[in-house]
Formats: structure tokens, sequence, C-alpha cells
């Protein structure tokens, strides 16, 4: 039988849903703690991307992410598929914390935060339209992806540090 490496496509969860990547997925929040940029100095950013036309609920705004591969850590696969829609992850990255979404027995999603030195990104292939940083009190009033938003009040408390 062949087993495939990559975890791309789409799965029926047991739970009767269909939902992307086989082997489940994962995604990275960075942020960054001590800005100095813009109009909120020194307090937490993070950074959403916002998802093409090309993604499913495109036009909404999320973290970098994807399907993992088989075998792949939730980390690993988080970072890769970060590296791969908004660019080369610069320093040493800090892990802060995971959320698990967990709505399956054969399917999860984790969200990464990881803590970075300063801020980064573009669009670098096709499911991006474009990066940005934005202050935490900030998040909740944008067009967020429905699973994203569902996780924020969750990752808001690592980045923020009230978990």
């Amino acid at each position: 039988m062949f087993e495939r490496g990559t975890g791309d496509g789409f799965i029926r969860c047991s739970d009767g849903h269909v939902r992307w990547g086989i082997y489940g997925a994962a995604g990275v929040v960075f942020v960054v703690r001590s800005s100095t940029d813009g109009d909120h100095p020194g307090e937490p950013v993070v950074m959403l991307q916002k998802r093409s036309a090309m993604a499913h609920e495109g036009g909404t705004w999320s973290c970098a992410g994807g399907a993992l591969h088989r075998g792949e850590m939730p980390i690993d696969g988080a970072m890769r598929e970060a590296a791969e829609e908004v660019g080369a992850i610069p320093g040493t990255p800090r892990v802060l914390g995971e959320y698990l979404f967990k709505p399956a027995l054969d399917w999860a999603y984790t969200t990464i935060v990881v803590e970075v030195d300063e801020p980064f990104g573009s669009s670098v292939n096709f499911e991006t339209d474009e990066v940005e940083w934005f202050p935490v009190d900030e998040v909740d009033h944008l067009p967020l992806h429905a699973g994203f938003a569902a996780a924020w009040p969750h990752i808001k408390d690592i980045v923020t540090g009230e978990s």
C-alpha cells in the first residue's frame, strides 16, 4: 500500500466534517513583545496574514499554517508552513505556548505562539495576499477566518501572558 508523505488534501473526519490536512494541520502566530513601531510602542503585536481568494475563506485574516506531513510534529509543520507563506523566520524563535483544537478523534489543528525579536514577513506565495502586524486589541475587529476566530481568545491569553 502506498503511504503519502504530504498531508495536503481533505479528510472526512470522525465527526463527519471535511477538513484540510490528512494528518491534521498546524499554524503559527508570531509575536513581538517589545515593539517600538507604530502607534502602540511597548505593546505586543502579532503577525497575521490575509488569505487570498485562492485559499479557504479568502479575504479573512488568520495565522500562517497548513497541513501536516505524515509523522510531522505540529511545531515543525507550523514553522515550515509559515516559511512557505510569509518568508524566512529571523533569529531564534521562542515558543510561548500552543492551543490545540481537536474536534474529532482523527484530526486536530495546533496553533503555536512563537516570539520573535522583530517584525518580518511578506506574501511569498499564492495563499497570502498580505502580511501585517497588529496590536492584540485590534485583532478582534478584523474579519477573521472562522477557525482562527474561535481559537483567538485562547491564543490571545498566551500572547498576553494570561494563560
